[in-house]
């Protein structure tokens, strides 16, 4: 049987601002990338995410950020790799100790935003973020687009590498992500969503926003938390998983 795993970006709120319903999207997924500081996230809705996923058996994420709380870390950044490698081991190793007191621990890291776009096709910055990782934890594996540059780092280093496809972002015939700024770079109707998430878990392609049909192979597959609906979304996403013979379940 074909088997995926469901992440889903939580614990996108600071302070009194929330952004994402965490506790009843973390009755759908079975991975919860959890926002660690430097994008979104404080240490009470860290600490909050961790004992609610633990509770539920969901595999608990680092997702990991340039330093940029205004633009919610999705605006291009220049960091040297040095500090960006100590940017990210101090945000995973501030989401381990969350993590290790609701009685679990960090399972996977993975980059969001700007950061997890640059990576792709950055070696540089690609290999800045795997040594953060390597300096928290060497056995951690990362989540990233198939082909990324990023991948094959972490594959080099040691890191177990997991491929990753998004239902709600249209792709490039490159198969990459269409750039947020771009008209239709996120798609919206919730039919079409449940569709491209069949697709891609059964048959490892989608859409590309050309029309071309491309191959995406993936082991995980993003919900964004932030999206208007996004519980029930992610309610008929698995649903038709089961209903299509795929199993939903952590990739570790």
């Amino acid at each position: 049987m074909i088997s995926i795993d469901l992440n889903a970006d939580l614990g996108e709120g600071f302070g009194r601002w929330t952004l994402t319903d965490d506790e009843r999207l973390l009755s759908v997924v079975t991975s919860a990338n959890v926002a660690c500081g430097f994008h979104a996230g404080d240490a009470a809705t860290m600490r909050r995410v961790c004992e609610l996923a633990a509770e539920r058996g969901v595999r608990i994420g680092a997702q990991v950020s340039y330093r940029d709380l205004a633009g919610f870390g999705r605006r291009a950044m220049d960091v040297p790799p040095a500090e960006l490698a100590a940017e990210v081991a101090y945000q995973i190793g501030a989401l381990e100790v969350f993590a290790r007191a609701a009685g679990t621990g960090v399972s996977y890291v993975k980059p969001h935003g700007a950061l997890y776009n640059r990576v792709v096709h950055d070696e540089e910055q690609a290999a800045a973020v795997v040594d953060g990782v390597l300096l928290a934890d060497a056995t951690l594996p990362v989540l990233g687009l198939p082909g990324s540059r990023f991948l094959k780092v972490a594959e080099a280093a040691g890191l177990p590498a997991v491929t990753e496809a998004f239902a709600d972002r249209a792709y490039t015939d490159q198969g990459t992500l269409v750039p947020r700024g771009q008209d239709g770079a996120v798609i919206t109707d919730a039919d079409a969503v449940v569709e491209r998430s069949v697709s891609l878990a059964g048959e490892g392609t989608v859409t590309s926003r050309s029309g071309e049909r491309i191959p995406v192979r993936a082991r995980s597959l993003c919900l964004h938390g932030d999206t208007p609906g996004a519980v029930e979304l992610a309610r008929r996403v698995r649903a038709a998983l089961a209903a299509s013979g795929v199993r939903v379940e952590a990739f570790v």
